[in-house]
């Protein structure tokens, strides 16, 4: 039964989100100024762009662009990562896709968790990348039994904040002062710590061997790596960057510059060299660890598998293209690229991306018998009836986050391991099954479809 007095999960992730930026702002005060250069940013780019403007006062995306944010943390043991994933069910939040970035050299897989239907992601589109540290990749023996040792050690939850997520699951939600005080418990989850829990001689084992190993073993908890704020253009921001001496990284991750956005574009500041004392047994060692940083990201159109094999595939080549050396990375990707389509009815009709549709002011003139009489979708857009809407893409790229984990860690950490498929072994630790983002997007599709056929009907 439902209760009236329970918060919505909604409600309750908007209210962590917040708490999060405010703690992360205070922790990172650069994060700050990047969220003001985001802002100046999107102003500009509305101003500039009008009909962008109306194209998000249409569809609702103006009412979450600036609650937008995506965390990232890194989790060392199963437990941790079950454990996660029951709290943040609190917020509305669930695993969606899978992402073995070992094959690009940084030893964790991962998920990322968040809302998954329509009203909530237009509510706010709180994510959280969670990756799991793959200590099998780890080659010295030794040393994988003593990060495995550390780790078992640790307790990242309070006693309370499992409490609460166990009422939840129990009660179906909780009360406005139960979810106050389980912001205040899951907050403290990912607060920075900067007393590592092990020597600095360990550490700097565990460095050597992998500086992300480094980052999950030795602290007490996964503090939060980065809060990204969503720009409307990622390349405006990366200029911006540099004008106001914020140290941005060299280049974008994702496709290149587009008319029309597909899936997603990341850039980042580089990561912060930050004091971390080091217990030596008989002294305390002072000592630097560099792992957070400061991202911001352009979203665009999620693809279908289609459309999403594409890229893969022009992707692959431009990378490929190096090898010969004709021209930079930016400039071969770009020129890859034209082979994809750069415009949306091209797009919609060669089944490349996602769209959710609706009726036009037009078509709510038209009586139901005569637009009950047109079936081809083609034929009620051309007519103005029904206009087509790109579905946001949501998630991520495994490739773009393993390149925004190397240009932020330092050091030569370009590891090679063997392609592995850990996604079985991922799901019994979480403990549960990840969602297909592509079903949830074909989801999103059909109902709209569904609806505008009752529409059409009346």
């Amino acid at each position: 039964m439902e209760n009236n007095h329970f918060v919505s999960t909604d409600e309750i992730r908007t209210r962590f989100s917040t708490a999060m930026s405010n703690m992360y702002g205070q922790e990172v005060p650069l994060y700050r100024d990047l969220l003001e250069l985001v802002a100046d940013v999107n102003a500009q780019t509305l101003q500039d762009n009008p009909q962008l403007q109306t194209q998000l006062n249409e569809s609702g995306e103006i009412l979450r662009l600036n609650l937008e944010r995506h965390g990232a943390i890194r989790l060392g043991t199963a437990a941790e990562l079950s454990g996660i994933r029951r709290v943040f069910a609190v917020m509305g939040l669930q695993p969606v896709g899978y992402y073995d970035l070992s094959v690009a050299g940084v030893p964790v897989h991962a998920t990322a968790f968040r809302p998954v239907d329509d009203a909530s992601l237009a509510a706010n589109p709180f994510r959280v990348f969670t990756s799991l540290l793959r200590l099998e990749l780890i080659e010295d023996e030794a040393l994988r039994t003593k990060a495995a040792a550390i780790l078992e050690k640790r307790s990242i939850f309070s006693a309370r904040v499992l409490e609460l997520a166990e009422k939840f699951a129990i009660e179906g939600g909780l009360s406005s002062e139960h979810a106050d005080e389980f912001v205040i418990q899951a907050t403290d989850i990912f607060r920075w710590h900067n007393e590592a829990t092990v020597s600095v001689e360990t550490y700097n084992q565990l460095l050597d061997a992998h500086r992300l190993i480094a980052d999950v073993v030795c602290f007490k908890g996964p503090h939060i790596n980065h809060l990204t704020p969503r720009t409307l253009d990622i390349d405006a921001a990366q200029k911006e960057m540099l004008n106001r001496n914020i140290p941005a990284k060299e280049s974008i991750e994702g496709p290149p510059t587009r008319r029309h956005p597909i899936l997603l574009r990341q850039t980042s500041f580089k990561a912060l060299e930050e004091n971390v004392t080091f217990d030596s047994g008989t002294e305390k060692v002072v000592g630097a660890h560099t792992a957070r940083f400061g991202e911001i990201e352009q979203r665009g159109l999620a693809l279908t598998p289609k459309g999403r094999a594409l890229y893969d595939q022009l992707l692959l080549r431009a990378r490929e293209s190096g090898e010969q050396a004709d021209g930079n990375y930016a400039e071969r990707l770009a020129r890859v690229f034209t082979e994809f389509p750069d415009d949306l009815t091209t797009i919609r009709k060669s089944g490349l991306g996602y769209f959710r549709y609706s009726l036009t002011p037009k078509a709510r003139a038209v009586t139901g018998e005569q637009a009950a009489n047109t079936h081809d979708i083609d034929a009620l857009i051309d007519a103005g009836l029904v206009h087509a809407e790109p579905i946001i893409y949501e998630d991520f790229l495994p490739v773009s986050a393993a390149g925004i984990f190397q240009s932020n860690l330092g050091g030569d950490d370009q590891k090679s391991y063997q392609v592995s498929a850990a996604r079985a072994a991922f799901e019994e630790a979480l403990g549960a099954k990840v969602n297909d983002e592509f079903a949830l997007y074909e989801a999103a599709q059909q109902r709209s479809l569904d609806q505008l056929a009752l529409q059409l009907k009346k």
